[in-house]
């Protein structure tokens, strides 16, 4: 197989697997079909996620909590080697349940806080066609309803 190839079902992989996992709707197959059994998942702002049935839980959660969560891809994405380059951006609203989560986690149900997420660029090291791991970094814009403030406050800090 040529470099070019390789390098076009890598990218092929990668925006397969963050349209499922990411899209408007979540497809939790393509936790199985496009991530290696050990993949490991980096946000910053929050601790690794490791293997299938903890990124599996990660993802359940968000959207529980988050339903209408959305992204999209910014640009073209860059392959070299094993590796696939891109940039996203998302928003949603919390109107779901409270959700345990050190970046966009609420102590509480149907918030309606706001999130941006605005220059994400992840990086996708691939092995033998399957995505071992990702690292993103970006930031997470927050947007608090009057009334919600107040238990966010001790964690400003933080940030």
């Amino acid at each position: 197989m040529s470099i070019i190839t390789q390098y076009e079902q890598n990218k092929a992989v990668v925006e397969n697997w963050f349209r499922g996992f990411w899209g408007n709707s979540v497809d939790l197959s393509v936790v199985d079909r496009y991530l290696a059994e050990d993949a490991q998942l980096n946000y910053s702002g929050r601790e690794s996620l490791r293997g299938h049935q903890q990124i599996r839980r990660f993802i359940q959660g968000f959207r529980r909590a988050y339903p209408d969560l959305v992204f999209w891809q910014v640009g073209e994405l860059i392959a070299e080697g094993e590796y696939v380059i891109g940039r996203w951006d998302g928003m949603a609203t919390h109107t779901g349940p409270a959700f345990d989560d050190s970046l966009v986690g609420v102590p509480y149900a149907n918030s309606g806080m706001s999130i941006r997420f605005t220059g994400g660029s992840i990086r996708f090291h691939l092995v033998d066609g399957q995505i071992k791991e990702v690292r993103a970094q970006g930031q997470a814009l927050i947007a608090l309803q009057p009334d919600s403030v107040d238990w966010f406050k001790p964690s400003l800090h933080a940030y």
